[in-house]
This record gives structure tokens, C-alpha cells and sequence, in this order.
């Protein structure tokens, strides 16, 4: 299938197009409505870190009646939680606010070191709390999803397709995001193996290292990415993250620029 000549299926990913609020943490929880209503946005992933805290049920239930008054959808729920790490009855305030806030998928992390350092104690730790938290977020009709990250146990594909096999739960997905000073054809390789597990793409331009870029500085990456993400048989979240100086004035191209390489303008 060719993402050139299947509008139908490019016009289905567009509706995945989203922000996640942390790029714009500076802003108020109207700012940043607004800024991705403004940009032609359909979702955003919300975090627990600033605009909606786990224990403040009325930021909760502020920013989900924003987002959908501005025609949006909450995508997930952006929670900074890292399995055997944090404590374990943090984990049901935080379901209970990604109910609350119509969330269908809450970010969490793989513990807090990387797989060159993780002893068999540490990943028999993370996937047990892991495998909790699923149950607990299953019953409140939520999903989980690992963020995609160094310095933790999902530091690559196969450590993250490794965790995900330990913890054994369907409830459990992932997210993508491109690897630091990683190449393209790698990237993008990577991404293919993971994509029957991928909930979520965090779309960014970091190059080399953690150099903050305009999106199509990467097109070669991007458009790649979209290759491969528009044949999958199930859209998944494209939630941009980390514009250059976290400027809400870069969103509207930002967003036309991901439109474009999904094959729509």
C-alpha cells in the first residue's frame, strides 16, 4: 500500500496528530489548547508533571473539559511513574486521573537504569511492578504504555520486546521515538519491529545528540517513518514533542509539516 495513493488511509492517521503538553509545560492549560487547536491538532497527550497532577482532581477535570469544548481528544496520559522505582500505591491516583481525564493510555517508564547497568534483581522488579500496574489499569479500562528511553530498561528494541515478553500482559504497549545520533535506516528498521506493540510516536528532530530541530531538518527520518507507519493496519498517536525553544509559534508548521509527510498537503 502506497501512503502517496491511499488518501483514505493517510486522512485515518491524521486524526491521530496531536501535541504533548510538556513541550509547552510553561503554559497554561488554555495556552496550550488553544496553541494546538491553532495548529490544526487533533490530540494531545497530557502531562501529570504540570498541567494535570495526579492529585489535583480539579486540573484533571480542567484540562479534559478544555480539550473537549476545542473539538479535541485527549490522546494519553503522560505520567512520570517508573516501574520498581517509584512506589507502587502511587499507581491507582494516577489511573484514577487518566480516567478522569478520558485518557485512554497512561506513559510510564521502565525503572531508572539502563540495560548495560540492570541486574536480573531489576528487571524481575520492573516487570512485577509492571505486570501490577497492569492489572490495576485494566480494571479501570486503561492501557499502559513504556516510554521509549535511555537510561532505562527500554533503552532499545530488544531490551524493550524482552520486557514487554517478561511482563507477558496485553494491557502493555509501547512507544517510539528516534533513538539520540541514531541513523535513519536503523531507526526506522527498529521502529518496523516494534510496531505490533507501538501505541504512541513521539515526533521530534534531535540531531546530533539532543540538539533541538525543525522537523523537516529531518525529512529523510520522517518520511521514512511515515513509510512506515501508514501501511500499519491500526493508526497509531503522532504527538509532536520538544519544538525548538518550546515555541507554541512553531506548532502550526511543525504540524503542516507531519500532515505533509503522512501523504496530505
Amino acid at each position: 500500500m502506497s501512503r502517496t495513493t491511499d488518501s483514505r488511509r493517510a486522512d485515518e492517521w491524521l486524526q491521530h496528530v496531536g501535541l504533548c503538553s510538556v513541550t509547552l509545560r510553561h503554559l497554561s492549560t488554555h495556552a496550550v489548547v488553544d496553541a494546538a487547536r491553532t495548529a490544526g491538532l487533533r490530540r494531545i497527550e497530557w502531562g501529570a508533571d504540570a498541567h494535570a497532577p495526579p492529585h489535583d482532581p480539579g486540573a484533571v477535570t480542567n484540562a479534559r473539559e478544555l480539550t473537549e469544548a476545542a473539538g479535541l481528544m485527549v490522546a494519553s496520559y503522560g505520567s512520570y511513574w517508573r516501574a520498581g522505582v517509584s512506589p507502587a500505591d502511587e499507581v491507582l491516583p494516577i489511573v484514577r486521573a487518566a480516567a478522569a481525564l478520558g485518557a485512554p493510555r497512561i506513559r510510564v517508564w521502565a525503572g531508572d537504569v539502563g540495560t548495560d547497568r540492570a541486574d536480573d534483581d531489576t528487571w524481575n522488579r520492573v516487570a512485577a511492578a509492571l505486570r501490577e500496574a497492569c492489572r490495576i489499569a485494566r480494571d479501570h479500562g486503561v492501557e499502559l504504555a513504556l516510554e521509549f528511553h535511555p537510561n532505562t530498561l527500554t533503552d532499545s528494541v530488544d531490551s524493550t520486546l524482552e520486557l514487554l515478553d517478561r511482563v507477558g500482559d496485553s494491557t502493555l504497549r509501547t512507544y517510539w521515538q528516534p533513538r539520540i545520533d541514531e541513523e535513519v535506516a536503523p531507526a526506522v528498521e527498529g521502529l518496523r519491529r516494534l510496531l505490533p506493540h507501538v501505541a504512541a510516536v513521539h515526533v521530534f528532530s534531535w540531531w546530533p545528540g539532543a540538539e533541538r530541530l525543525r522537523l523537516h531538518e529531518r525529512t529523510d527520518l520522517w518520511a521514512a517513518v511515515a513509510d512506515a507507519l501508514i501501511v500499519a493496519k491500526e493508526p497509531r498517536d503522532l504527538l509532536l514533542e520538544f519544538v525548538p525553544g518550546d515555541n507554541p509559534a512553531l506548532l502550526p508548521d511543525e504540524a503542516a509539516t507531519l500532515r505533509r509527510l503522512l501523504g496530505s498537503g
